[in-house]
């Protein structure tokens, strides 16, 4: 198979994936494993694809995605994130190269935090409620959508 076709092939798989993952998520609060696994697994075949080298940017790849799991893997802890949302977001991070992985990072949380404000204000003007369960899933993936121009958009620039 052609690594051109891959290209553009892989992303448009991963963007659907994380739509996807996003939808789940407003629906009833999970994240299905099999996704997170989709999107980890074939993170090798994108790499692959772009010609990265095993050392050191596979590697590289790897070992940044590792920390930023084990990062969230205390929000998770500390009861501020879902067991899913830390697989997507450890999924994710194999994709992006460092640079645009903290673009990533930091795009998800302002997206996050407006969602988080939007569903405190939706509680206010309802006036009370339960405390408020953000879907932190569709701030991971809209992040991850935004991400995904780079190598789409931007590949005739290298």
């Amino acid at each position: 198979m052609d690594r051109g076709f891959l290209v553009w092939l892989l992303p448009a798989v991963m963007g659907a994936l994380l739509l996807s993952a996003g939808i789940q998520d407003v629906r009833s609060r999970e994240i299905a494993n099999w996704k997170n696994a989709a999107i980890a697994l074939l993170a090798p075949v994108w790499w692959l694809a772009i010609g990265l080298d095993p050392w050191p940017g596979m590697a590289l790849q790897l070992l940044v995605a590792l920390v930023v799991f084990g990062l969230f893997v205390g929000a998770f802890a500390l009861g501020q994130m879902g067991g899913g949302d830390v697989k997507l977001i450890g999924a994710l991070s194999l994709w992006l190269a460092p640079l645009h992985l903290l673009d990533t990072l930091l795009a998800m949380s302002i997206i996050g935090g407006m969602l988080t404000l939007a569903m405190l204000a939706e509680r206010r003007w309802r006036r009370g409620g339960d405390a408020i369960e953000v879907p932190y899933g569709v701030a991971i993936a809209l992040a991850g959508l935004l991400a995904l121009r780079e190598p789409l958009l931007n590949q005739f620039t290298q």
